[in-house]
């Protein structure tokens, strides 16, 4: 295999023929995905797409890497076992919130927890797609679906937040709607060492049309959004006259300019500091720009190598081991 294989991003678009609804925000993250996929050095055959059930779920057929299509909510664990079978694998799970946040809310957590070495793309539309328009863990109050006929009344999640909860070693958010930013984002991902978690805000054009309108839409997001830069105070609006500083321990929004204030007062972006990961992953709209980019980075064991180690170790001192030797260990008996 090449050690450094170059790829246009052709060279990842199967045979396939794609189904999802015309005008769909999964195929502006296909295509971001496959040109992200040329520039991570890796080889199609030291890559390998995971999904569970969903619309998001079709992801492994429509990229030409390796793939599996497993089961509801349990792609992590797949994941996780394909990672410490083939250590060398680039391992991405392809998710949504309906998959991740609910009948897999917790395999995703402790895929968090454990920090093993994979890539976790989830799309967030807010809605079940695929089983035709119920409401999701992420839906807005209110919201009227097949399984909400009178509004929905659950609290929804903070993908952001959830992720710091469970120790998210790295955490970054994106839309569908600007494919360079998630090209830099799905690179980012990659680049790190551990779970690397990132929420694609993307429009269901059927169920949930324009539920994220205000953050991606060209005309509007720059004033909705806060691009995050590592090391740059956190600027935002179309004059790039807005900021966020800090006012005790709470984040308020201030016009540069007004009152005195310079960039020298604004929040300076670090993504190693977890104190600011729970801060952004809390900043919501209409009181705050939604934060985009790298949330949140840190530096963390991974549960793969650690098991790896272990294994190292367990064999260095014990030998190899034998299976015929342990299935007729202990307490056994005989069947008549």
């Amino acid at each position: 295999m090449s050690e450094n294989p170059v790829y246009a991003k052709k060279d990842f678009v199967p045979d396939q023929e794609v189904k999802w609804c015309p005008g769909c925000g999964d195929y502006a993250i296909l295509s971001s995905v496959q040109m992200a996929m040329t520039k991570i050095g890796k080889t199609k055959e030291e890559i390998c797409f995971i999904s569970g059930i969903g619309c998001s779920s079709r992801f492994p057929y429509y990229m030409n890497t390796y793939g599996m299509h497993t089961i509801h909510g349990r792609a992590p664990a797949f994941a996780t076992g394909l990672k410490l079978t083939n250590p060398k694998l680039a391992v991405w799970i392809v998710t949504g919130d309906g998959d991740g946040l609910s009948i897999g809310g917790n395999h995703l957590i402790h895929l968090l927890r454990r920090n093993p070495d994979v890539n976790v793309i989830l799309f967030n539309n807010e809605i079940y797609g695929l089983t035709k328009g119920q409401y999701s863990p992420t839906s807005r109050p209110g919201l009227v679906t097949k399984s909400s006929p009178f509004g929905a009344v659950d609290r929804p999640f903070s993908i952001a937040s959830l992720a710091m909860g469970a120790g998210s070693t790295f955490f970054a958010r994106t839309i569908d709607t600007d494919p360079k930013h998630m090209i830099e984002v799905f690179q980012a991902a990659s680049e790190h060492k551990g779970t690397s978690m990132i929420e694609v805000f993307q429009n269901c054009i059927i169920f949930n049309d324009k539920v994220h309108d205000e953050i991606t839409n060209r005309a509007n997001r720059d004033d909705t959004t806060l691009r995050l830069e590592h090391g740059k105070p956190m600027i935002f609006g179309k004059e790039k006259n807005m900021g966020i500083r800090l006012n005790g321990h709470s984040p308020e929004v201030v016009k540069i300019g007004e009152n005195g204030i310079t960039e020298k007062d604004l929040i300076v972006h670090d993504e190693a500091s977890v104190f600011l990961g729970h801060l952004l992953g809390a900043m919501e709209r209409p009181d705050f720009p939604v934060p985009l980019g790298v949330i949140k980075k840190v530096t963390a064991p991974t549960f793969d190598d650690g098991i790896i180690d272990q294994i190292k170790m367990v064999k260095e001192k014990k030998g190899p081991g034998n299976m015929e030797k342990l299935l007729n260990s202990g307490d056994t008996w005989e069947v008549k």
